[in-house]
């Protein structure tokens, strides 16, 4: 038995179609699935309560930027110095203490808006400095000890202040506060609002049937 084989047309230009055919399917497959995974991301992140601000942290890159390639890739990553740590704390259900053992300080309601100095969060020593407020330890028993500023009040923008005023003959300042500064615990136990591997493997699983179908497609 014999076989004849003939190539009709140009093969070259079979190939180089072909070629073509598949950088614009990987290229295609790989920037849909960063882009949902992205979106995905976000999506997990409005819903665990984390706000707008973490959301848009999450970016997406595909290589090439320009043009197509079947060796095209995404990078999903989270843009921000700290943001990375913070949402994985938040993925991982993170277990935070002290860095130095002792105590954590959480602002409170009337602290929290303060910023201390390179805009980070407000710690007790940044609020005395910058306020001029001296702060008392208050300890309770079973339950989370407060520092708090004497002699103070809550200003129209909700913030702890200084009391002025007049005294009154025994000393005390007519409508001064005892307000909480900060909550003080040996460690916090972050709720696991997230899932973000499981939107990864999905998109994993779906990468190459999104690849196919755009290959197929082609005509």
């Amino acid at each position: 038995m014999r076989f004849d084989i003939r190539i009709e047309g140009d093969l070259r230009e079979r190939m180089e179609r072909e070629i073509l055919a598949a950088e614009r399917a990987v290229t295609g497959g790989i920037r849909a699935a960063g882009t949902g995974l992205k979106n995905d991301w976000r999506a997990q992140l409005r819903g665990g309560g984390l706000g707008d601000r973490l959301p848009r942290a999450i970016r997406a890159n595909t290589y090439p930027a320009r043009g197509e390639s079947i060796g095209a890739a995404a990078l999903i990553h989270v843009k921000g110095r700290h943001t990375p740590e913070v949402i994985d704390a938040h993925d991982r259900g993170a277990l935070i203490r002290s860095r130095d053992g002792f105590w954590l300080a959480i602002p409170t309601a009337a602290t929290a808006k303060l910023r201390g100095s390179g805009n980070k969060r407000i710690t007790p020593l940044g609020f005395e400095r910058k306020t001029g407020l001296p702060l008392r330890f208050v300890y309770r028993r079973g339950k989370p000890s407060l520092l708090v500023v004497d002699q103070a009040r809550i200003n129209r923008k909700g913030r702890v202040a200084k009391k002025g005023g007049r005294r009154r003959k025994d000393g005390i300042l007519t409508g001064e506060q005892t307000v909480i500064a900060f909550l003080l615990v040996p460690q916090v136990k972050l709720p696991k609002r997230t899932d973000l591997g499981r939107d990864a493997e999905k998109w994993g699983n779906r990468l190459a049937g999104m690849i196919v179908d755009r290959w197929k497609d082609r005509t």
